[in-house]
């Protein structure tokens, strides 16, 4: 498996730190509204790469950030006279609801910023101790030019760095050593919330929190470092200084970052009236349409979203998901059960496209690739099975288009969703069932609506049932 690493600008064969493990870090939002689709592309790619490891069988140990502490979330806070921690978790909720949308699986571990502080002064203080921060007037700043290998992953040296696209500087630009420091620990502002330290009541820098959370969930060294590419410089270059310099070992084997995402051609932000929350898309589209649409183009290529890509996108995801439900439909209709001999030699001709979906995404995640070879997939499908299929025929074909749209997260065959006149039906049976002390066929009845969604609560006024 290659994948092309920041840190080297070159393809190279993945080989994790321990045999069949992964150990991955991406930078999650940050939580002051709701996410953009700029938001989006890295929390579908990186999942997608989640679940091909998980697909290889891999161990994956998954960690993506919520940074719920910011100038953004207190002036949100300030304006909507309540707490920041109110404003945060009402977003980490929102955000959540987004992310089941489009099928993101939740990670092994969600931190949150506010709560690791202890962490991240652990950590300055070290930086301290080695000689690679120093406090001013509560202020503690990193030393850039203490760490030599400063600018490794953005390919530019310090110097350059001082006229870099994004700027280091902050206010207090006179108390630093050197401008290219940048704030590890900053003092409170009047009104602002604050943790107690060493050298100010205060809160961290952004940077220092995913080098400790890092730290914390998945060791000193991980295989996968991963956000968009306007992460590259200065969070992720300042997040190697801090960690190597603490930890004393190289902090990521591998750097993949995720192309811009463009509006009709034109960078997305407020001022051109061109910003688009995932929301605002689900009220347009179902947001599985949005996943196909972002997998659709490398993850490394700048990528256009315009309505009509988005329509070519849903009409893609039907041929898919219409080819499921036919396979489907075939299955249940079937007269014959049992394979013929010339069905099983058509389902071992499929393997040529699994393994042309396996080779893009091994080929440094080409789910571009990966797609086509589902759509090869289908076509196959749709000229060999029909009404005279066998059962176990329709039914592999039918598995296997289900299983390579699963490690892309899309989903084609939908539970159907109980109608409110079946779960009465149901109820009812589970009632007479109790009341003929069947409780075995009541708890069966139970448990068979909470799979389907349906929970019910037993109440002096009988039962009650809604939808989880």
């Amino acid at each position: 498996m290659k994948l092309y690493n920041t840190l080297t600008k070159k393809k190279e064969e993945f080989v994790p730190l321990e045999e069949k493990k992964v150990r991955m870090y991406v930078c999650g939002p940050t939580v002051y509204n709701f996410i953009h689709i700029g938001n989006a592309r890295p929390m579908i790619v990186f999942d997608t790469v989640r679940r091909y490891f998980e697909y290889k069988g891999y161990e994956v140990n998954f960690v993506s950030n919520f940074t719920d502490v910011d100038d953004k979330i207190i002036k949100k806070a300030i304006e909507e006279h309540v707490s920041a921690e109110e404003i945060s978790q009402r977003y980490i909720a929102e955000c959540k609801k987004d992310m089941e949308g489009m099928n993101v699986k939740p990670a092994t571990t969600h931190p949150l910023a506010t709560q690791e502080i202890d962490g991240m002064i652990e950590m300055i203080g070290q930086l301290i101790e080695k000689g690679y921060a120093y406090e001013k007037n509560g202020t503690v700043y990193f030393r850039t030019r203490k760490f030599g290998p400063y600018g490794k992953l953005s390919h530019k040296n310090l110097d350059d760095l001082r006229s870099g696209g994004r700027s280091l500087l902050v206010t207090g630009e006179d108390e630093k050593e050197d401008p290219l420091d940048f704030v590890l620990w900053k003092p409170k502002k009047e009104g602002e919330p604050f943790w107690k330290s060493p050298w100010s009541d205060g809160r961290p820098g952004w940077h220092i929190e995913c080098s400790v959370m890092s730290k914390k969930y998945l060791g000193d060294q991980i295989d996968i470092h991963a956000g968009g590419e306007d992460l590259v410089f200065p969070h992720h270059e300042n997040e190697i200084a801090q960690s190597e310099a603490a930890n004393g070992k190289e902090f990521a084997k591998y750097w993949m970052h995720n192309a811009f995402l463009n509006i009709d051609n034109r960078k997305m932000s407020k001022s051109l009236g061109n910003f688009r929350t995932v929301r605002e898309i689900a009220e347009q589209y179902d947001l599985q349409v949005l996943r196909f649409f972002m997998l659709s183009a490398h993850y490394r290529s700048p990528l256009n979203f315009s309505a009509e890509l988005m329509a070519a996108s849903k009409n893609g995801l039907e041929r898919i998901i219409t080819a499921a439900e036919n396979l489907k439909y075939l299955a249940a209709n079937a007269k014959n059960g049992e394979m013929t001999d010339a069905e099983k030699a058509q389902i071992q001709e499929t393997e040529k496209f699994v393994t042309a979906f396996e080779e893009a995404m091994e080929d440094d995640f080409n789910t571009a690739d990966a797609i086509a070879a589902i759509f090869e997939l289908v076509k196959f499908a749709n000229t060999t099975a029909d009404e005279t299929s066998s059962q176990a025929y329709d039914s592999a074909l039918l598995e296997r288009i289900v299983h390579l749209s699963d490690v892309l997260g899309i989903i084609v065959v939908k539970e159907e969703e109980l109608l409110a006149e079946d779960i009465e039906a149901l109820i009812e049976e589970r009632q007479a069932a109790r009341k003929a002390k069947n409780f075995q066929r009541a708890d069966e009845i139970r448990n068979e609506l909470l799979e389907k969604g349906i929970i019910l609560e037993d109440t002096r006024e009988g039962v009650k049932w809604k939808r989880a």
